[in-house]
């Protein structure tokens, strides 16, 4: 397994949309376990393929790693079908854009749909920090981030912080 780079916002690549996944290959597998490598070795909960330069329609996540119990999970070609009218507020930050924790109000509960490792198509009701990871790096897909979905106040607080990334 190899640590891969994390792109760090400005990075255009962050802005693109990444494309679906053609069919879970060696290569794809071989991806997902950079990404969780390169993942807990950051260390985060979630990340997602254009965070590593890679523009497919991927992500890892692990909620619990940090308290000592692993439980790997790979998303492949993610769809969220249906969501929640019930939100919740998190502090939420990311590996592309460091020590710029900021609230944002998301679903508090989603349906996710995904390829697995294995080919299979999987779904799953999500709610609490596993349904946040999903929507944060189901975003990054998209080339959405969370400091887009920062109330006005927090964008301005972290702003200093965004501006010294682009210099």
């Amino acid at each position: 397994m190899t640590i891969l780079n994390i792109l760090k916002f400005p990075d255009p690549r962050l802005r693109r949309i990444a494309l679906p996944v053609a069919e879970v290959t060696a290569e794809i597998r071989s991806l997902a376990a950079d990404m969780l490598e390169t993942m807990y070795a950051a260390p985060g909960r979630g990340l997602a393929g254009p965070q590593v330069g890679a523009l497919l329609r991927i992500f890892v996540m692990d909620l619990t790693w940090k308290d000592g119990t692993p439980e790997p999970f790979v998303c492949i070609n993610p769809e969220i079908t249906g969501f929640s009218e019930e939100t919740a507020s998190f502090t939420e930050g990311c590996l592309s854009i460091p020590d710029v924790p900021g609230e944002v109000v998301r679903p508090a509960e989603i349906d996710l749909s995904w390829t697995d490792l294995s080919g299979t198509r999987r779904h799953k009701r999500m709610s609490g920090m596993e349904a946040v990871c999903a929507q944060h790096e189901f975003d990054h897909l998209n080339g959405r981030l969370c400091i887009d979905l920062m109330s006005e106040p927090a964008r301005f607080e972290a702003s200093p912080r965004l501006q010294a990334m682009t210099l």
